[in-house]
Protein backbone atom coordinates (compact mmCIF):
# COMPACT_ATOMS: atom_id res chain seq x y z
CA UNK A 1 0.00 0.00 0.00
CA UNK A 2 2.76 2.63 0.78
CA UNK A 3 4.51 1.85 -2.84
CA UNK A 4 0.97 2.20 -4.29
CA UNK A 5 0.86 5.76 -2.26
CA UNK A 6 3.76 6.98 -3.61
CA UNK A 7 3.21 5.95 -7.35
CA UNK A 8 -0.13 8.07 -6.86
CA UNK A 9 1.59 11.04 -5.15
CA UNK A 10 3.83 11.47 -8.77
CA UNK A 11 1.33 10.47 -10.66
CA UNK A 12 -0.79 13.55 -8.80
CA UNK A 13 2.39 15.98 -8.99
CA UNK A 14 2.62 14.92 -12.71
CA UNK A 15 -1.01 16.22 -13.24
CA UNK A 16 -0.97 19.49 -11.62
CA UNK A 17 2.29 20.13 -13.69
CA UNK A 18 0.86 19.32 -17.23
CA UNK A 19 -2.99 21.39 -15.91
CA UNK A 20 -2.57 24.60 -18.17
CA UNK A 21 -2.60 27.89 -16.24
CA UNK A 22 0.00 26.10 -13.40
CA UNK A 23 2.48 28.19 -13.41
CA UNK A 24 5.77 27.98 -11.06
CA UNK A 25 7.04 31.02 -9.29
CA UNK A 26 9.90 32.92 -10.63
CA UNK A 27 12.21 31.90 -7.83
CA UNK A 28 11.70 28.00 -8.30
CA UNK A 29 12.55 29.08 -12.07
CA UNK A 30 15.17 30.90 -11.20
CA UNK A 31 16.61 28.24 -9.26
CA UNK A 32 16.73 25.84 -11.86
CA UNK A 33 18.31 27.93 -14.31
CA UNK A 34 21.00 28.74 -12.13
CA UNK A 35 21.41 25.12 -11.44
CA UNK A 36 21.31 23.65 -15.00
CA UNK A 37 22.94 26.10 -16.54
CA UNK A 38 25.64 25.54 -19.39
CA UNK A 39 29.15 24.88 -17.44
CA UNK A 40 30.83 27.03 -20.60
CA UNK A 41 30.11 29.01 -23.87
CA UNK A 42 31.56 28.78 -26.98
CA UNK A 43 33.21 31.58 -28.85
CA UNK A 44 33.68 32.09 -32.96
CA UNK A 45 36.08 34.30 -34.07
CA UNK A 46 35.24 37.60 -34.64
CA UNK A 47 32.53 37.69 -31.46
CA UNK A 48 33.11 39.81 -28.51
CA UNK A 49 34.17 37.16 -26.48
CA UNK A 50 37.04 35.86 -28.62
CA UNK A 51 40.69 36.25 -27.39
CA UNK A 52 43.10 37.97 -29.60
CA UNK A 53 44.90 35.51 -32.24
CA UNK A 54 47.77 33.65 -31.43
CA UNK A 55 50.89 34.82 -32.85
CA UNK A 56 52.30 31.78 -35.09
CA UNK A 57 55.76 30.15 -32.90
CA UNK A 58 58.25 29.13 -35.44
CA UNK A 59 59.12 31.15 -39.15
CA UNK A 60 60.16 27.90 -40.57
CA UNK A 61 60.62 23.96 -39.97
CA UNK A 62 62.83 22.93 -37.03
CA UNK A 63 66.58 21.68 -37.83
CA UNK A 64 66.63 17.40 -37.34
CA UNK A 65 68.87 18.23 -33.74
CA UNK A 66 66.12 19.97 -32.77
CA UNK A 67 63.35 18.16 -33.25
CA UNK A 68 65.69 14.63 -31.52
CA UNK A 69 66.73 17.01 -28.92
CA UNK A 70 62.69 18.49 -28.00
CA UNK A 71 60.84 14.87 -29.03
CA UNK A 72 62.79 11.68 -30.51
CA UNK A 73 65.12 12.31 -27.19
CA UNK A 74 62.80 10.86 -24.84
CA UNK A 75 63.01 7.17 -26.24
CA UNK A 76 66.16 7.42 -28.69
CA UNK A 77 68.28 8.64 -25.68
CA UNK A 78 67.60 5.87 -23.33
CA UNK A 79 66.34 2.90 -25.46
CA UNK A 80 62.45 3.29 -24.44
CA UNK A 81 60.80 0.21 -26.03
CA UNK A 82 63.42 -1.33 -28.02
CA UNK A 83 64.52 2.22 -29.75
CA UNK A 84 67.65 2.41 -31.17
CA UNK A 85 69.89 4.83 -28.78
CA UNK A 86 71.80 7.87 -30.44
CA UNK A 87 75.09 6.73 -31.11
CA UNK A 88 74.81 3.02 -30.62
CA UNK A 89 76.36 1.87 -34.05
CA UNK A 90 75.69 -2.12 -34.17
CA UNK A 91 71.60 -1.07 -33.11
CA UNK A 92 71.34 1.37 -36.17
CA UNK A 93 73.42 -1.49 -38.15
CA UNK A 94 70.23 -3.08 -39.03
CA UNK A 95 68.15 -0.52 -39.51
CA UNK A 96 70.47 1.72 -42.01
CA UNK A 97 70.86 -1.52 -44.32
CA UNK A 98 67.38 -1.33 -45.23
CA UNK A 99 68.07 2.49 -46.65
CA UNK A 100 66.62 5.39 -45.53
CA UNK A 101 63.89 5.58 -47.19
CA UNK A 102 62.12 2.36 -44.86
CA UNK A 103 63.53 3.98 -42.13
CA UNK A 104 61.62 7.83 -43.23
CA UNK A 105 58.66 5.72 -43.37
CA UNK A 106 58.68 3.77 -40.37
CA UNK A 107 59.63 7.04 -38.57
CA UNK A 108 56.63 8.70 -40.32
CA UNK A 109 53.97 6.12 -40.11
CA UNK A 110 55.23 4.39 -36.74
CA UNK A 111 56.57 0.79 -36.52
CA UNK A 112 56.54 -1.77 -33.45
CA UNK A 113 56.63 0.21 -30.55
CA UNK A 114 57.26 3.73 -32.06
CA UNK A 115 53.68 5.72 -32.74
CA UNK A 116 53.45 7.26 -35.94
CA UNK A 117 55.92 10.46 -35.99
CA UNK A 118 56.99 9.36 -32.47
CA UNK A 119 54.30 11.48 -31.03
CA UNK A 120 55.16 14.38 -32.80
CA UNK A 121 51.89 15.53 -34.42
CA UNK A 122 53.23 19.07 -34.84
CA UNK A 123 56.14 17.77 -37.04
CA UNK A 124 56.46 17.64 -40.40
CA UNK A 125 57.33 15.16 -42.89
CA UNK A 126 60.06 16.82 -43.51
CA UNK A 127 60.95 17.19 -39.78
CA UNK A 128 61.03 13.80 -38.81
CA UNK A 129 62.96 12.67 -41.94
CA UNK A 130 65.17 15.39 -40.74
CA UNK A 131 65.62 14.03 -37.22
CA UNK A 132 66.31 10.29 -38.88
CA UNK A 133 68.82 11.73 -40.90
CA UNK A 134 70.64 13.58 -37.50
CA UNK A 135 69.98 10.04 -35.69
CA UNK A 136 71.69 8.49 -38.43
CA UNK A 137 74.29 10.29 -38.80
CA UNK A 138 75.21 10.46 -34.86
CA UNK A 139 75.14 6.83 -35.41
CA UNK A 140 77.79 5.76 -37.70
Amino acid sequence: MIQLKSVLKVLGMAAIIAVPGFAIGDAVTDGIKDRTHPVGTVCMSGDSCAAAPVAAVAAGPRSGEEVYSTKCFTCHATGAAGAPKLGDVPAWGPRLAKGLDVLFGSAISGFKGMPAKGLCMDCSDDEIKAAVEHMVNNSK
